[in-house]
């Protein structure tokens, strides 16, 4: 939008990062347009930096500081010769003021007037101009006035989203400790304390309708989608169109009319998504219930799958329609199936915990297409990292994006859980085994989804490693000879003959790796008749090298990838990824912490503590609170005793695996360093997304 409805689009600045900002760019490039980035001190060797025309610095790591500076990314723009700024998502693009800036500057503002974003940004009032509009919304309940009867209830905070200041609660007791709760986070991520209840749909489904609208009047209704698999109000699993819209008969009529009633409500102009909670059709009944959410003012982030089954480029539709650009009557019609994943650095079975570190290797080999529709059934991957790019603690851990689409839903799952699992991830932990699982459920193969889906299949059972524990230690012994063929290559001695030669029979060679499943000491030597080893049966080796291994196991040919980075090896098969962690044959002296350490999960700042030196704490109980990624997380006791060190204060930054404080229980010896993640954490009540923005 822009108060000249002449201007033309020619450069475009991104004010966003990663992900978002690579697809933007893509679509610029595209279309001939010019391209401007802005970065942070974290982003410096960010992808999205090296592939603008220009890119700005923004001093400082913190979104405070950077990226939710709106003066300073409007300077940018125009320092730049920037004409146009797209917000992309979370950040600033849903924020009104920044809007205006952006226009009082003479730039165009890709995205929907300062009016519709702070209409639609205050939840209880958004509500109020839907029920005026004809748009089913539930009632809204007066924290105070809630009753029994009203049970279970959804705090919900006023402003902003994605998952902050919100909570089930189940029981009037626990009703004022959560309302304050949800105040003070809401008050701290939005500015606005302000919160409120609703009736809370207990196996509701997420679905929501994309529209797009110019200033000509025209109101397009894209299709539907349904996010319901969610965890922690915020999803991971999208697709379009919706299992319960399809089954559901008069639902999708329904629930276009009332997104065009919203979108023509407030006169809105550009991208946008109108979310409903809904439930399939009560006994007795054959239609649904649905009811309003909310309105995102913006491009979401699974934009994709309405793009693969509409064939449309939403973000070149953005920025037709900001300049001036007139839709055509009515939309594409929607075809196939379309699937997305979001693939996150964390640790699912340990509260989804975010992870940080080097991300060595990253690709997905099933890909046909990045950052575009797609034409033929085939995989699309939007990502914001590269082979090497560093998985900071500021920002949010969504690493990247990948998108099935095939004329059924059906193949659209099989092909995306084959592709996810095929992906070389190396480097932190990420929730890639709980996307394949999810995927390949029967409950999401039938299309029974819901916002309970985690709670109701058992997240241990979903987040448990792709690879069994044969699988495991088959990838241990692949480790085990392709280190034995990188030793060999690095040898002096002659290297015809095979590693571990003797003139006379000589004992196993051992090598200890540590897994996700378990700790596998393998013994193999070779002689005349190959490979002998008691670590796996019927196996002969074929092929070895430091980085592939062909082994026959059982009669079948099976290969291997091997990747190596420090004690750490990455294998990859058919069998399913498989982590290992090489165990040194001697304990370093360093390298001994004493039982009862609570270790660091990872990089932050400790911001509260529940326990001095001295007191008696019992296992689980809450020692210390650390900050991290914009998350809390509670570091918890891991055994009952007395506090008797405690090596971090109020404000101490601390480092991944360092010694936080000890429990002692007695006389309690020293053991090896813990892995981080093997760590007692519990989320705190107010762990949500880490940036102050939506990203839903």
């Amino acid at each position: 939008m822009t108060d000249n409805p002449g201007a033309t689009v020619t450069t475009v600045l991104v004010a966003n990062r990663g992900e978002i900002a690579r697809r933007v760019f893509a679509t610029c490039r595209r279309a001939g347009l010019g391209t401007v980035a802005v970065y942070s001190d974290a982003d410096a060797h960010s992808p999205h930096v090296r592939e603008a025309d220009v890119a700005v610095r923004l001093p400082g790591a913190s979104p405070s500081d950077t990226y939710l500076r709106g003066d300073a990314i409007v300077a940018a723009a125009l320092a730049a010769g920037a004409d146009a700024v797209h917000p992309g998502y979370g950040f600033l693009s849903e924020n009104a003021e920044f809007a205006r800036q952006v226009i009082e500057a003479g730039l165009i503002w890709v995205g929907p007037s300062p009016d519709s974003i702070a209409r639609m940004g205050f939840k209880i009032e958004a509500k109020k101009i839907m029920a005026a509009a004809g748009v089913p919304v539930l009632p809204e309940l007066e924290p105070g006035a809630v009753t029994t009867d009203d049970l279970p209830v959804l705090v919900k905070a006023s402003s902003g989203g994605g998952g902050r200041g919100m909570r089930v609660v189940r029981t009037l007791d626990e009703l004022p400790a959560q309302l304050a709760a949800a105040s003070r986070e809401a008050g701290a991520a939005f500015g606005d304390p302000t919160v409120f209840c609703e009736r809370y749909l207990e196996h509701g489904r997420h679905i929501e309708v994309q529209i797009l609208a110019d200033r000509h009047g025209t109101v397009w209704t894209l299709g539907e989608r349904e996010c319901s698999v969610q965890r922690r109000h915020q999803k991971v699993v999208e697709e379009a169109p919706s299992p319960l819209v399809e089954a559901t008969e008069g639902m999708r009529d329904a629930v276009f009319d009332a997104a065009r009633r919203a979108a023509t409500a407030i006169g809105y102009e550009g991208a946008g998504t109108v979310e409903f909670l809904a439930s399939g059709p009560a006994q007795g009944s054959d239609r649904g219930e649905f009811y309003f959410l909310e309105m995102n003012t913006r491009l979401q982030v699974e934009h994709p799958v309405t793009e693969c089954t509409t064939g449309v480029d939403l973000v070149g539709l953005q920025i037709d329609v900001a300049s001036g650009g007139e839709l055509a009557a009515e939309p594409p019609l929607p075809s196939g199936h379309s699937i997305e994943v979001r693939l996150y650095a964390e640790d699912p079975a340990h509260d989804w915990q975010p992870q940080s570190g080097v991300l060595h290797r990253f690709a997905v080999p099933a890909a046909t297409e990045e950052f575009a529709p797609l034409r033929l059934p085939g995989i699309r991957v939007d990502a914001g990292v590269v082979d090497g790019s560093d998985i900071g603690v500021h920002y949010d851990p969504m690493l990247a994006k990948v998108i099935s689409w095939a004329p059924t839903r059906a193949a659209a799952a099989r092909m995306l859980a084959r592709a996810v699992a095929d992906a070389r991830l190396h480097g932190p932990r990420t929730n890639r085994d709980l996307l394949v699982r999810v995927l390949r459920h029967p409950a999401f193969l039938a299309g029974d989804t819901d916002t309970a889906f985690f709670d109701t299949h058992d997240l241990a059972v979903l987040a448990a490693p792709l690879a069994d524990a044969e699988s495991e230690r088959i990838g241990a012994l692949v480790a085990a000879l392709a280190d034995a063929a990188a030793n060999r290559e690095s040898a002096t001695v002659a290297r015809t003959l095979p590693g571990g030669w003797r003139n006379l029979a000589s004992s196993f060679q051992v090598k200890t790796y540590a897994g996700d499943r378990d700790e596998h000491e393998i013994r193999y030597r070779f002689g005349r008749d190959g490979l002998m080893t008691d670590a796996v049966d019927d196996v002969r080796v074929l092929a070895y090298d430091p980085h592939r291994v062909v082994l026959d196991i059982d009669g079948l040919r099976r290969e291997f990838e091997v990747a190596r980075y420090g004690d750490v090896v990455h294998v990859d098969s058919s069998l399913g990824p498989v982590c290992l962690r090489a165990i040194p044959r001697f304990t370093d002296a360093a390298a001994v912490v004493p039982t009862g350490s609570l270790l660091a999960p990872m990089p932050g700042s400790v911001i509260r503590l529940g326990a001095a030196v001295g007191d008696t704490v019992t296992a689980g109980q809450p020692v210390l609170w650390l900050e991290a990624m914009k998350m809390e997380h509670t570091v918890t006791a891991p055994v009952a005793g007395t506090l008797t060190v405690l090596e971090v204060d109020i404000g101490t930054q601390v480092a991944m695996g360092s010694v936080l404080a000890v429990v002692t229980t007695g006389d309690a010896p020293a053991r090896p360093a813990t892995d981080p993640s093997e760590i007692s954490t519990i989320p705190a009540p107010s762990e949500h997304p880490r940036t102050p923005g939506e990203i839903s």
